[in-house]
């Protein structure tokens, strides 16, 4: 969004690069492989490690000192030492996104709840936007200088209209919102951490398989890019550096949980997670290994053999053309 005190460009300037059209079409593909093999819903403990380290990436980046272990305690309602700051983050960012399916990704007054509820008992300010000047500083030199307060407000407005208006892909336009914000930095904290919330749900809203997505996980492992992708698009007056960068990153978290789905999960978790692909329906071994692509076949067998010992399934027919199905 291109800004000057007194005039705002409704429609974010871009350009729709080759790269960008290659990612597209690539993310489109392993978005269709996720919902072939109904992925769209991973399983009960990839979704619980995924959220912790989408919780600690977010955080870390801004400077959180817990770890991973100290975040599943908190999750589980144990005592943790730690400085009150970072565990109150936790603690407020573990509420936040056990709540994202509530929050509404076009309306701004759901964005703000969101902000209140992430910087709660933080900052006096949680779910308003500033009423001062804000610039980042890098060392000695501003970085970048956000637009004046009085015109935070504006701006926002402009960005959900572009958001709710716009015929632009769902996958640019949440890159874009992610950028803009940024930019327009409209807290005097957890702008990051409203940034990549925020991309999740627009995501989410098209696709909901990004409410369990690690992001900010890989963002973390690329935290020097992110923000070489923020400051060059700052000097180019042009979010295509960002949208390029960000959809890579969306396209690896895609391909891990591709990855991790199978190879993760242990038999009595895969037996469980296939209940919700199959429901009532009887299947067979083939069908059993066709959804667990990276399993063996003689794992396949245990994995049945254990769930009929347990009683979790029943076998019908004989061994070569046996059938199973959830009792």
């Amino acid at each position: 969004m291109i800004v000057s005190n007194d005039s705002i460009m409704a429609q974010p300037p871009f350009e729709i690069s080759s790269f960008i059209l290659r990612k597209i079409a690539s993310i489109s593909e392993k978005l269709g492989e996720i919902n072939a093999a109904h992925l769209q819903r991973p399983a009960p403990e990839l979704r619980k490690r995924n959220r912790i380290r989408t919780i600690g990436a977010t955080l870390a980046i801004e400077g959180n000192t817990l770890t991973e272990e100290q975040i599943t305690a908190l999750l589980e309602n144990k005592r943790v030492v730690g400085p009150q700051k970072d565990i109150q983050e936790v603690l407020n960012a573990i509420n936040v996104y056990e709540q994202l399916p509530s929050f509404a990704p076009l309306k701004i007054k759901s964005f703000l709840k969101a902000h209140a509820m992430l910087l709660a008992d933080l900052i006096p300010s949680a779910g308003m936007f500033r009423t001062a000047g804000v610039g980042i500083v890098k060392g000695s030199e501003v970085a970048h200088l956000a637009p004046p307060a009085w015109n935070v407000q504006p701006l926002m407005m402009e960005l959900f209209e572009y958001l709710k208006k716009s015929d632009d892909h769902v996958l640019i336009k949440s890159c874009v919102f992610h950028y803009e914000m940024e930019f327009i930095h409209p807290f005097m904290d957890g702008n990051g951490r409203m940034g990549r919330l925020w991309q999740t749900l627009v995501l989410m809203g098209e696709y909901p398989v990004f409410e369990f997505l690690p992001l900010e996980t890989i963002i973390k492992q690329k935290q020097v890019k992110y923000y070489d992708a923020l400051a060059q698009s700052d000097r180019a007056g042009s979010s295509t550096k960002f949208i390029e960068f960000m959809l890579e990153v969306v396209e690896g978290a895609l391909s891990e949980l591709l990855s991790q789905q199978s190879r993760s999960l242990r038999a009595g978790e895969r037996v469980e997670y296939y209940k919700s692909v199959i429901g009532g329906q009887p299947f067979s071994r083939q069908d059993y290994l066709r959804h667990f692509k990276q399993i063996s076949a003689p794992t396949a067998s245990r994995d049945l053999a254990e769930a009929v010992a347990q009683g979790i399934l029943e076998r019908i027919g004989d061994k070569r053309t046996s059938t199973y199905r959830y009792i």
